[in-house]
This record gives C-alpha cells, structure tokens and sequence, in this order.
C-alpha cells in the first residue's frame, strides 16, 4: 500500500472512526474475553481462548489495515471547478439506452458502495466521467461492452 489512497472527509472521518472503536472498545473487550477464557483451564482443548485469539488477530490485523490507509490517505474537499466532475461530487448520469437517470457520487476505491450509490473514480464508469462537464454525453468502456451516459446535473 504505497500508493495514495483517495478518500472524501466523510470517508476519512468514518476510517478514523472505526479506528478508534477498534482500539478502545473491542480491543479492550477481546483482552478481557482472553483473560477469561484462560482461567478456564487448559489452553491445547480451549475453544473460548482459541476463537478470542483469533478475534484478537483480525482485530489487530484491521488496526494496521486502517493505519496504513491513514497514513497515506488523501483527503479530497468539495470545491474545485462546480461545472467539471471530479472526486468528491455527486453526477447525475442519463443512461442514453434505457432511459434512465441516476445520482452517483465519485469517491476513491476505498469508499467506493455500490449499494449507496458511490462509485469509485477507477471504475469503467468514474473514469468515463472525471472531467466532464454537463451535457457531456461519454462513452463507458464496462467489461460487459460499451454504453453512453449523459451528465444531468453535478453538484458537490
């Protein structure tokens, strides 16, 4: 993970966030459920301390994970030319063959939910977009063949 990790502030809040449950809530509780399940007796037939050892290393495991991106994390602001799409703004795109609208918001890989409508800026569809402005109509280049969409409206 050297190269730079895009995030918007609501993705780099939401990080810092889950770090800091991570660090003092769960493991804080996964030390006490190891202590626990240590007084239970024998460790080689201890199914308790087992699974608690292992929830303590995907915990630890995630710690660093978010630390790295952190670290590296470019944080993109709202701003910049409001006409222009760019990371960090919300387009809605025409899809030129169905007929159909949607509102997407351009963030980094990271953050990228599909599910919440928030598409990354190196999918086929954030890269066809980034730099276009409204009434633009681009060309996709999708694994599943090429579409044209249309640029509605942006807004930050």
């Amino acid at each position: 993970m050297s190269e730079k990790v895009i995030l918007t502030e609501e993705g780099y809040q939401q990080l810092q966030k889950r770090l800091d449950e991570l660090k003092f809530v769960k493991r804080p509780e996964i030390t006490e459920r190891i202590k626990v399940a240590r007084d239970f007796g024998d460790l080689s037939e201890n199914a308790e301390y087992d699974a608690a050892k292992n929830e303590q290393a995907r915990i630890e495991g995630e710690i660093v994970e978010i630390e790295a991106t952190l670290k590296i994390a470019e944080i993109i602001k709202g701003g910049g030319a409001k006409d222009v799409v760019a990371v960090g703004k919300k387009v809605k795109v025409l899809d030129v063959d169905f007929d159909e609208t949607t509102v997407y918001e351009l963030v980094g890989t990271t953050e990228a939910d599909i599910s919440k409508n928030k598409i990354s800026n190196e999918s086929p569809l954030g890269k066809a977009l980034i730099g276009s402005k409204v009434g633009d109509e681009v060309t996709v280049k999708a694994p599943q063949g090429e579409y044209k969409v249309k640029i509605v409206s942006i807004e930050d």
